[in-house]
């Protein structure tokens, strides 16, 4: 069995939240389906916790290729679309060298405009982002790569990807697409950029220089970096992570003898007031913004974290209010999980690591009592147990709260996989 049926079993965990008398019912889901196949791989074609539906639902935004357990090191993969309502057709749209198995190519569908998306790219030797109207082949460059796109689709952030290359293979980009400024510590003139979708201008909104008094040590053999950047639903707050490497990866074997430390920011949309998250030792790994229903929602964050500097679990916490972080799900989250909140905003799910039998699990809190519910367990064959290659289940909620997409190779392939949901309230 590669596959563990979807479980009915709910476990309250915790006593910390007082459960409603009539809390609102889990969502119906169906089992999973597949919706690309092979002989090539598939996955979506952005990271975690991003929308990949075009605006009428019909398409999912994704790559195609032959890579399995290489990192791609500038070689090029086809984005496409899978049509949904033709069968899964795969539809080759475009090509691109900037992508890996984490991040995928940080492609966005742009709302405003009618069948158009935007993807990161390496064009005339640099990284940057190509806006595509895929039916009419139109396309503009934008002259900087992204990392996240406002819920308007008029601005963006930006990274370094060529110095994450150098701390994180597996999440940057390879080749000298931009300048990884080996050797500077702290970069003054490098960070968390705000990048015009429509003119490209790019302004430096959070430099690595200014974090370096907020931020553990670094050794002068170090290299200190922004990222994993998500904007807000209302587009008023950033959440950033400043991350360390006690020395450039390259020449390393994977993750051994490197020490990382990570710090979680909060900033306005402008980059002011710089907040850190959470003490010392506490880290982040994943997160996401909860939906803005109301003022103090759309300040609202799920994230996974070494909690209280104790276990890596599940932390729901408000900007403003970050003392009174309070974990999520109780023991059962304790996990480090690609943690996303249902569209209604009363729900999170987490999808894990592998454990030692190579089953990744996921599993879904309602936060009005904490009460968690098992989505499902899947497995990982040796093929894609590589750590720069891995492929993690990164799921991610269709807008309107019908239907669930994830990656998965539990059934020998990397391929692209959705569940159908009911009861999805958008109310509360």
């Amino acid at each position: 069995m590669v596959i563990k049926p979807i479980l009915a079993t709910i476990l309250v965990q915790g006593a910390a939240f007082a459960a409603p008398c009539s809390p609102v019912p889990f969502p119906e889901l169906s089992s999973p389906r597949a919706v690309t196949s092979g002989p090539r791989e598939h996955f979506l074609a952005n990271y975690f916790g991003i929308n990949a539906w075009s605006p009428d639902n019909r398409y999912l935004l994704a790559l195609e290729t032959d890579l399995k357990d290489e990192l791609p090191d500038g070689r090029p993969c086809t984005v496409g679309l899978v049509d949904l309502e033709d069968a899964n057709r795969f539809i080759p749209v475009t090509e691109t060298r900037t992508w890996n198995f984490q991040e995928a190519a940080m492609a966005h569908w742009l709302p405003n405009e009618k069948d158009v998306f935007l993807v990161n790219d390496l064009r005339g030797g640099k990284f940057v982002a190509v806006v595509k109207n895929w039916r009419t082949g139109e396309e503009r460059v934008v002259p900087h790569p992204v990392s996240a796109v406002s819920e308007d689709g008029s601005w963006a952030l930006s990274i370094n990807y060529a110095r994450l290359y150098l701390t994180r293979p597996d999440y940057g980009y390879a080749g000298a697409g931009q300048n990884p400024r080996r050797g500077v510590v702290f970069p003054e003139d490098d960070g968390l950029w705000r990048i015009d979708l429509k003119t490209g201008e790019a302004k430096l909104i959070v430099s690595c220089s200014s974090l370096k008094d907020m931020v553990p040590g670094v050794p002068e053999t170090g290299l200190s970096y922004i990222c994993h950047t998500v904007i807000s639903k209302d587009m008023k707050r950033i959440y950033f992570l400043s991350r360390s490497v006690s020395q450039s990866m390259e020449g390393v074997k994977k993750f051994k003898g490197v020490n990382w430390h990570t710090t979680a920011f909060t900033c306005n949309a402008d980059g002011s007031d710089v907040r850190r998250c959470f003490p010392d030792g506490w880290g982040s790994s994943h997160f996401n913004w909860k939906p803005a229903l109301t003022e103090r929602d759309a300040r609202t964050m799920i994230v996974t974290c070494n909690w209280q500097n104790n276990v890596y679990t599940h932390v729901e916490f408000t900007v403003g209010e970050e003392d009174k972080a309070h974990q999520v799900g109780g023991d059962a989250m304790n996990f480090d999980g690609h943690c996303i909140y249902t569209p209604d905003g009363n729900f999170i799910s987490g999808d894990g690591y592998w454990d030692d039998k190579f089953f990744r699990h996921w599993k879904m809190v309602r936060l009005a009592d904490n009460a968690v519910k098992d989505i499902g367990d899947f497995f990982v064959p040796e093929t894609y147990r590589d750590v720069y290659c891995r492929c993690d289940l990164h799921p991610r909620w269709r807008p309107d709260g019908r239907q669930l997409a994830f990656n998965s190779v539990h059934e020998g392939s990397r391929q692209i996989y959705v569940i159908d949901a009911r009861n999805i309230v958008f109310s509360r």
